[in-house]
């Protein structure tokens, strides 16, 4: 199902206003992590649209002569590890959030580098862990930048956290953080949503959601509630995927079983991917309905710190670990009849559109989830939030739905094909200049 470039349509004209005109894309990296991915995806698709598009990063992998990084490798490295040291210092020396917030206070500002000078428009979007800073920000505003940021979390309308789960402070100003030691209402999260305020009624900035229920939650927040805020989605790359398994692979699947379950993420047993939520689902499956389960499988691909979590689910699965080979995850999501994905956070996660892309239906939680892409029951299941129970009900359901899955790969072409993305990007940044 691969689009032949040669018969691709012609590219709609770049406007008047961003002829001539150079963009800069700012990202942590240009490959490593899902934020890495779209927006190299969207530089990509942007420069093809006609646009003089060029990326910073603060770790760079890819050989793209449009992506630099900044400062030299040792410097990085250690302005990184001082944040985490800063942060460490703040939680408790509790190392399995130390990643959930994020300062800036000893990241390394662009506003130095040729590319910045030269820019018309600087589009940020995940920056943190040694990129970037609110210094740096007002830095940009000073020499006269148009500035876009792009949330892929929720760290730009909160003090120091990138997901609140069930914390609301954010609604009003934070503080008492859950993600600190001992956390009191004038902790580092109320000080940094302090400077975020200040920040925010000293610069104009247009702040664009990955998905809808972001947008939302960054409507109701204390920090942007009367800002310009707008949702675009992720652009992927749709048209690579295919919807009926090739024979090339067939030896991936050493399975006979007729049903595939897929799951995946970066880490598996990340805290906000759920896992404990499939195994105690799949689990249920597996007791109560035996003739379901003896015709099923589970695959999972991803990292994982603690494997073992595995151990405690009882039906027939394999844990792949991290698949780096695009053909191999292409060919898993076309043999999956479910792509079940128990993420925790208000967002589309990137593999389970793939899977989407890949004709798998889609079992995942609601948890206010506000996008009509998946019709609760039409084209996939949307669980009530954190209850295995109902998740179980989601894959049986959606193990014995006949779904078209051209019409789900079709679904998700018409939301996050990379030309449609550019386009609502070239229309905001048109508006700037």
């Amino acid at each position: 199902m691969q689009n032949d470039p040669v018969n691709r349509p012609a590219l709609p004209a770049v406007p008047d206003a961003l002829k001539g005109k150079k963009i800069l894309l700012v990202n942590h990296s240009d490959t490593l992590g899902e934020a890495s991915g779209v927006t190299f995806r969207l530089m990509q698709t942007l420069r093809r649209h006609g646009l003089d598009v060029r990326m910073i990063v603060f770790t760079k992998r890819s050989d793209s002569p449009n992506v630099d990084d900044v400062g030299e490798r040792l410097g990085r490295g250690v302005r990184f590890c001082l944040e985490r040291i800063n942060i460490l210092l703040h939680n408790g020396f509790k190392t399995d959030s130390m990643y959930a917030i994020s300062t800036g206070v000893f990241a390394k500002n662009i506003h130095h580098h040729p590319w910045v000078k030269e820019a018309d428009i600087v589009c940020l979007n995940w920056f943190n862990q040694g990129l970037m800073n609110l210094d740096g920000i007002r830095a940009l505003h000073r020499m006269g930048k148009k500035i876009v940021w792009t949330m892929h979390d929720m760290w730009a309308f909160t003090g120091v956290c990138h997901h609140s789960f069930d914390c609301e402070y954010y609604t009003d100003h934070c503080g008492n953080c859950i993600y600190l030691d001992n956390g009191h209402p004038d902790d580092i999260s109320r000080k940094y949503w302090n400077r975020k305020k200040k920040l925010f009624d000293e610069i104009p900035m247009t702040f664009v959601a990955e998905t809808k229920s972001l947008e939302l939650k960054a409507r109701h927040s204390s920090l942007l509630r009367d800002k310009p805020v707008m949702t675009i989605c992720n652009p992927f790359n749709v048209d690579s995927y295919y919807t009926t398994p090739g024979k090339h692979l067939d030896s991936l699947l050493t399975t006979m079983k007729p049903n595939l379950i897929l799951m995946g993420a970066t880490r598996l047993d990340n805290p906000s991917n759920g896992l404990e939520y499939a195994i105690k689902a799949l689990n249920r499956i597996f007791t109560d309905h035996p003739d379901v389960a003896n015709k099923t499988a589970v695959y999972l691909f991803g990292d994982m710190r603690s494997p073992e979590k595995l151990d405690s689910l009882i039906m027939s699965h394999r844990w792949l670990g991290r698949v780096h080979d695009p053909k191999i995850l292409r060919y898993l999501y076309s043999s999956a009849k479910v792509f079940l994905s128990t993420n925790l956070l208000d967002k589309m996660p990137g593999s389970l559109i793939e899977g989407m892309a890949g004709g798998a239906t889609p079992v995942m939680f609601r948890q206010q989830f506000q996008d009509d892409m998946i019709v609760h029951k039409e084209n996939g299941y949307l669980a009530a939030y954190k209850d295995p129970a109902d998740l179980a009900e989601g894959v049986l359901w959606a193990l014995k739905a006949d779904i078209s899955r051209d019409a789900l790969h079709n679904t998700v072409k018409e939301r996050y094909s990379p030309d449609i993305i550019a386009r609502q990007y070239i229309d905001l940044l048109g508006t700037l200049l």
